[in-house]
């Protein structure tokens, strides 16, 4: 997916938040805000990833401001949340129900200014909606006559349901091959390797890394071990709106995104209302 006018903005508004998070000193922030300003039209052209050129950016002012994990905190309480949500949840035993769990997890996104307190109420009230395309039954048709499956985490927080439909997943297709794969390292709120193996994913499939820090799966930064992989696998699930911007122009019909979309840019590339629930097979 290629920018749209409400990307830059979008961009600007999270770079403010990181400034504020990661310091109390107000001059500094300005500077971080100017810093900002200079750069916004180096990594922004016409034919950029939002996700990959916002993320780029990001990077370098986390450099800039001295702090490598600036969303450290939100991220904790997500997780401390979610996890009780998803444990007082247990097991699902049907798989359509755990999907919609994993979608409706999308919803914990430092980015559209989520507050991780309501995750409980938000979650089970999503999760009992339809979807505004839903192509999972074709996704179980595919899962049923692969060998293997790459799943492509968001957010921290949100893994836990992840972690659910993945059992599920495990319990309905026992013969495949379960590959889970995060961040390299931390990227706004965005779940890495240590957390997938904090949350036990690797009890139930094989944990590995993007070879990236950066949001979504830009494949032109994974590492070549990740490359093997993703060109290899049968089934790809890709989670959140970051892996849908920079997977969705391949239009491979290994890919099903699940997400909620979120903002403008997004619904307007599916043709969806916001806040809409989807689950769209890539070459849709």
């Amino acid at each position: 997916m290629k920018i749209h006018y409400e990307c830059i903005a979008c961009a600007v508004n999270q770079a403010q938040k990181i400034a504020e998070m990661s310091t109390d000193d107000v001059t500094q922030r300005k500077r971080a805000m100017l810093f900002i300003a200079q750069r916004l039209g180096e990594f922004f052209r016409e034919d950029s990833v939002p996700a990959t050129d916002g993320g780029r950016l990001f990077l370098e002012l986390y450099a800039f401001l001295g702090n490598d994990d600036p969303f450290g905190e939100y991220k904790r309480i997500s997780t401390e949340l979610a996890r009780d949500v998803a444990e007082d949840i247990g097991r699902v035993d049907d798989l359509r129900t755990a999907l919609k769990l994993a979608i409706a997890g999308n919803l914990i996104d430092f980015a559209v200014g989520y507050d991780p307190k309501k995750i409980e109420e938000d979650v089970l009230s999503l999760a009992s909606q339809e979807l505004y395309i839903d192509h999972s039954d074709e996704l179980f048709s595919e899962l049923g006559n692969a060998k293997s499956l790459l799943y492509l985490v968001d957010n921290c927080g949100e893994i836990y349901f992840d972690r659910i439909f993945i059992e599920r997943i495990r319990e309905e297709f026992p013969g495949l091959e379960m590959y889970v794969a995060a961040k390299e390292g931390p990227i706004i709120n965005d779940a890495t390797v240590e957390d997938l193996r904090e949350a036990r994913f690797d009890e139930i499939a094989k944990v590995v890394s993007t070879g990236s820090r950066l949001p979504g799966t830009p494949l032109e930064y994974a590492s070549s071990e990740f490359l093997r992989l993703f060109e290899r696998v049968d089934v790809i699930i890709a989670k959140g709106q970051a892996n849908f911007e920079t997977l969705s122009d391949l239009k491979d019909p290994r890919i099903f995104f699940l997400l909620k979309a979120k903002c403008n840019p997004i619904s307007r590339e599916l043709g969806v209302p916001r806040g809409s629930m989807v689950c769209v097979r890539g070459k849709y």
